[in-house]
């Protein structure tokens, strides 16, 4: 069911307190008075998490643009007509983004109003009974998992952001607050999983919602993003030891939708087709599909020719993972459409997947010496792939290959503009892709970190730019 994700009618009714205008850092509050009348049991307090919840089913977030600004950027992907959308998909694929860009004030604005609503509950709860407090306790554990997500996504999209874990009852509070340091952001991040850890059950009590293996897997992904392979691979193998997941012996049965919240699934943001007047579907697929091919195709975050040649003719994934049209042009295929409502799409956006703790965990085994280790686990991954155990046997070769497994892997999830950025090969890797393309273009350091809001600046000009925009 995805019931956890339609908000209830007093949430709607209360919607325009949790709102917030462009111009806003931080969502307008709930007055002290209204709050305090509206958070006064677990039934309250179960609708606002619903709320943090229905943040992420935005276009805002993982509707689109979260998973766009991972890919689009990167030699996966590229842009069919850069122009569509007034080019603010095309300025992320040709490396021509400005701050008046909407993909960065609304990623910016949705991610405040997440984090406000995380922050409300967790502000409120403990001082709320609950009938289980098992059940207050993952939600709590929920609350953290979901801030922590939505703060490492905006620190590696912009870098410094704002660090805000209080409940927002006057926005005049945080004006004139500057950009808080990576390493800070970081730091809480670390704290908030390690808080959801410890407060997440090991099974959801409905699908979609975040558990144990959740946050250790965010956890490893942020520990292997800052370089501490042995925290990443406590975490990692946790969740391998947990044995509550697994690879699909299909790759076909992976991303189908009916079988959403299969056990290689670790979290999903979670969509339905025809519900609540079709508002909890997804407009993904059109938008990443290419032009012509479906009603409002986009060509939005197509894979590209180059990654599509990398599948080799006996890769079980190829036909799967991603297709090319009868004109030959690459798209996803990890998406199911909506046939009589391209808009209402019912895929769910996988977050995280046990595939990618797979390699993620390869990769830090390798890192830290245990090579013939990662090995076994690539390998893993393309077996059930049908293809043959790497050859790769020196530490840098296997890396290099555990790279290019989690392109085959992973494409269109919204990792390889993030994993090209963590390795410090982003540079070199998209000039040489773009030179052997035939673009001119050429980036540099200021390119990997996005321009911050033009509107957020606008309203609070303590809020610095970033270098070069």
């Amino acid at each position: 069911m995805k019931l956890i994700y339609k908000l209830s009618l007093i949430f709607t009714v209360l919607a325009c307190f949790f709102s917030s205008c462009e111009d806003q850092l931080t969502q307008y509050p709930i007055t002290k008075r209204v709050a305090d009348n509206f958070y006064s049991n677990e039934t309250d307090i179960e609708s606002a998490v619903m709320g943090v919840y229905a943040a992420l089913q935005s276009n805002n977030l993982y509707g689109l643009y979260v998973p766009a600004i991972g890919e689009v950027p990167s030699d996966n992907s590229w842009e069919e007509v850069p122009a569509n959308d007034g080019g603010i998909f095309g300025q992320l694929d040709e490396f021509t983004s400005i701050p008046i860009n909407g993909i960065f004030g609304r990623i910016w604005q949705q991610s405040y109003i997440g984090i406000q609503r995380a922050n409300v509950v967790l502000n409120r709860i403990d001082a709320i009974s609950f009938t289980d407090d098992a059940v207050k306790k993952a939600r709590k554990g929920e609350m953290q998992f979901i801030r922590a997500l939505l703060y490492f996504n905006m620190v590696r999209i912009w870098g410094d952001v704002p660090l805000v874990t209080k409940e927002t009852t006057n926005p005049n509070d945080f004006f004139g607050q500057t950009r808080t340091p990576v390493a800070d952001v970081y730091a809480q991040i670390e704290k908030d999983l390690t808080d959801a850890i410890a407060n997440l059950p090991e099974a959801p009590s409905d699908p979609g919602r975040a558990v144990k293996g959740s946050a250790q897997t965010l956890l490893g992904k942020v520990y292997l993003t800052q370089g501490k392979y042995s925290d990443a691979k406590t975490q990692l193998q946790a969740v391998v030891n947990s044995s509550l997941y697994k690879l699909l012996p299909n790759v076909s049965d992976v991303f189908s939708i009916d079988n959403e919240n299969n056990e290689e699934i670790i979290f999903s943001v979670q969509f339905a087709s025809g519900v609540n007047g079709s508002s909890e579907g997804s407009n993904a697929f059109s938008q990443f599909s290419p032009s012509g091919t479906v009603a409002s195709a986009k060509g939005h975050d197509l894979p590209t020719h180059e990654l599509y040649n990398l599948y080799s003719d006996q890769d079980l994934r190829k036909g799967v993972y991603l297709d090319v049209t009868d004109i030959g042009t690459p798209y996803l295929k990890k998406l199911t459409p909506n046939l009589t409502n391209s808009s209402d799409g019912g895929s769910d956006w996988v977050v995280l997947r046990y595939a990618d703790v797979v390699l993620m965990l390869a990769e830090v085994d390798n890192q830290l010496n245990n090579t013939s280790t990662a090995i076994d686990l690539l390998n893993s991954i393309r077996t059930r792939a049908g293809l043959q155990n790497t050859t790769a046997a020196s530490k840098d070769d296997v890396d290099k290959a555990i790279q290019l497994e989690r392109r085959l892997e992973l494409v269109g999830e919204g990792h390889r503009w993030f994993d090209l950025v963590r390795r410090g090969e982003a540079i070199s890797t998209m000039n040489a892709y773009f030179n052997s393309t035939g673009k001119n273009i050429t980036i540099d350091q200021h390119d990997l970190l996005f321009p911050v809001p033009q509107t957020v600046i606008d309203t609070d000009p303590v809020i610095t730019q970033n270098t070069g925009y």
